[in-house]
């Protein structure tokens, strides 16, 4: 027996009986030969971390746009935090850990550079929208590794289109990865807001502070209890009423006092013309200046497999923030004019 079965053998022996078992996993795409170490999950929570969109995280926008301070979230940080939460979810209810990881490690790797900001921008430009969920599919399925994707099976990938809130993922471990995005931004997004000083804990309306607590510990320490507490040897992962219609509030207020607030905010609007340059000065150019975009992009095009537009999305979208603003002075800024020996 390999050490991958052993484990396998242990996770069913243990693991809550709603808990996604790697042996039962639908699989991937493409068949590939099992490893002897790894179960299933564990090998793409690997193949995340380890890629190239994984690594851009770190340099793309969470809600602040390139904030000056050490200590402001990145969506690499957040990527990060969610993981902590939604694996503390599982353990208590003897779900897989490997599996959450591996959804919490993927959910957001097609965000745009400039957060939401740019992700509106682009679904504006695109005849078919453009969706950061979706984009992240996009990313594991056909754009990592020069275009031959990551292999992902069908439980994560799963897990990662359907992290947004209005969706639904079909697995315990998803819906953990869902609720734990949700819990791991509101606070941290309430924490940077009060370090840049546009929000301080007292404007958080009583009622909320009552329910959830009167700090980020608290808040937080109240919202993984409630899921474990409502969850446990349930088949569905979720939140009491009280609970949860107190985190749909204070989302609310934060998008009244911060997601709008024009000091968070202020440099969106420049972010979004940028972002429209960029794309529209692809669009005009790509064909007759095919070297402007990596190759890795303009062969699914030439190829005919993929729309013009969605192509250059590809490329935008895997932006980090300081490598849109460098295209951007490349392509639109004049540069100083030199003669050779001078």
């Amino acid at each position: 027996m390999t050490i991958r079965e052993q484990i396998e053998t242990i996770q069913a022996e243990t693991l809550s009986p709603y808990a996604t078992l790697s042996q039962n996993s639908r699989g991937r795409d493409r068949e590939e030969p099992q490893c002897d170490i790894r179960p299933l999950f564990q090998r793409d929570r690997d193949r995340i971390l380890h890629c190239k969109s994984f690594r851009r995280l770190k340099n793309k926008t969470q809600v602040f746009l390139t904030p000056l301070g050490d200590h402001y979230r990145t969506r690499l940080s957040h990527t990060l935090e969610v993981s902590q939460i939604a694996r503390t979810i599982v353990k208590a209810l003897r779900l897989n850990e490997d599996l959450t990881e591996a959804i919490a490690l993927g959910h957001d790797l097609g965000h745009t550079p400039f957060g939401h900001a740019g992700e509106r921008t682009l679904n504006r430009k695109l005849k078919d929208g453009f969706r950061h969920n979706e984009q992240s599919v996009r990313i594991v399925e056909k754009l990592e590794k020069d275009g031959q994707g990551l292999n992902l099976t069908w439980e994560v990938r799963d897990g990662i289109l359907n992290h947004e809130l209005e969706l639904h993922p079909h697995t315990p471990e998803g819906q953990a990865v869902r609720l734990a995005d949700k819990i791991a931004y509101v606070n941290a997004d309430i924490d940077d807001s009060i370090r840049a000083e546009i929000l301080s804990e007292d404007m958080i309306p009583w009622e909320i502070r009552k329910t959830l607590g009167k700090n980020g510990h608290d808040r937080l320490n109240t919202l993984v209890h409630d899921v474990i507490v409502n969850s446990y040897d349930q088949p569905e992962i979720h939140m009491s009423d009280e609970i949860y219609q107190a985190l749909v509030d204070l989302r609310q207020f934060l998008f009244k006092k911060v997601y709008t607030n024009p000091v968070a905010k202020g440099e969106e609007v420049k972010a979004c013309r940028m972002l429209d340059g960029l794309f529209d000065f692809y669009m005009e150019n790509a064909d007759r200046m095919p070297d402007l975009i990596p190759s890795k992009y303009m062969r699914s095009y030439q190829k005919g497999e993929v729309e013009k537009d969605r192509m250059i999305a590809d490329y935008i979208s895997g932006m980090t923030d300081q490598y849109a603003v460098t295209k951007f002075n490349e392509l639109f800024m004049p540069q100083a004019w030199q003669v050779d020996g001078f």
